[in-house]
């Protein structure tokens, strides 16, 4: 039977971006393969192997929110403002993501621009290295989610390796206590926004995620596939990408499991809706 507990959906946070800073919309929808709008966009290298904040970790520092024809809005100091369209046609190029194939489209000439050059090279010249950003026009082309976690037929885009992620306000708070007494006190206490989810749920005791099998978010169910292994992007400050040893410090201490420092949960939808900031949160097995 349902375990009806006093949990609500706290926050919601799309990625349009892959490793650049997200916001933080009031309702968002809920598709197969994710959020809707999370994490289609990405940057790849010279060898088309998709740059995240392990390599480059000024990219916490680059704003990304939706344009008016969906496409995407980016700035950062140094940058200035770039709006981006979406690629109607253009230039197909391969993105690896993880040692996956994915087949994806040259962004098109942003506002300003005279031409999809433009837009490399300003993101380029801003991180130091070349770069191009590509869009996941058709999430039918989406990569499968890890076989051993997965559905038949369930996919994810340009997110790490599911559809969603859900962390909860308590186990932060259980977390950063864990911080002030370890090696590095001074480093605490963490925001969310180091874990980058999709979903904050408050409500909970701490930890309680650790159970989850299938959720229920309003009007969306969820299959809870794993814990969230973490890395350095959790050790990049998001405002200022300086880099130090917590969280992985502590969750190397108290929260390792099967080799893997664990904070949060990945989701797979089974089924689309729309979800709601203060939706109630129901654990349903």
């Amino acid at each position: 039977m349902p375990q009806p507990f006093h949990a609500v959906l706290h926050a919601l946070r799309v990625h349009p971006v892959k490793s650049m800073a997200g916001y933080a919309p009031d309702s968002a929808a809920v598709e197969p393969w994710g959020l809707a709008g999370d994490r289609r966009w990405t940057l790849i290298d010279t060898a088309g192997k998709v740059v995240t904040q392990r390599q480059q970790p000024r990219l916490a520092l680059v704003g990304a929110e939706p344009g008016p024809d969906g496409g995407v809005r980016l700035s950062a100091p140094g940058l200035g403002a770039l709006t981006v369209g979406v690629p109607e046609t253009g230039d197909r190029v391969v993105a690896e993501i993880f040692g996956t194939e994915v087949d994806a489209v040259l962004a098109r000439p942003g506002s300003g621009e005279r031409d999809a050059d433009g837009v490399h090279r300003r993101l380029s010249g801003y991180l130091g290295a070349e770069v191009r950003l590509v869009h996941l026009d058709d999430p039918a082309r989406s990569r499968p989610v890890d076989p051993a976690f997965a559905l038949p037929g369930e996919t994810v885009g340009f997110a790490d390796g599911f559809p969603l992620l859900v962390t909860t306000l308590a186990s932060l708070d259980a977390l950063n206590s864990l911080v002030s007494q370890g090696d590095h006190p001074e480093e605490g206490p963490l925001p969310m926004d180091r874990f980058r989810p999709n979903l904050v749920v408050a409500g909970t005791t701490p930890w309680e995620e650790d159970g989850w099998r299938r959720l229920a978010v309003g009007e969306v169910t969820f299959r809870v596939a794993k814990p969230c292994g973490r890395c350095v992007i959790t050790t990049t400050d998001q405002r200022t990408a300086e880099r130090g040893r917590e969280p992985l410090r502590t969750l190397g201490r108290h929260r390792r499991l099967d080799g893997r420092l664990v904070f949060g949960q990945n989701l797979v939808p089974e089924s689309t809706g729309t979800l709601r900031v203060g939706d109630a949160v129901t654990v349903l097995d």
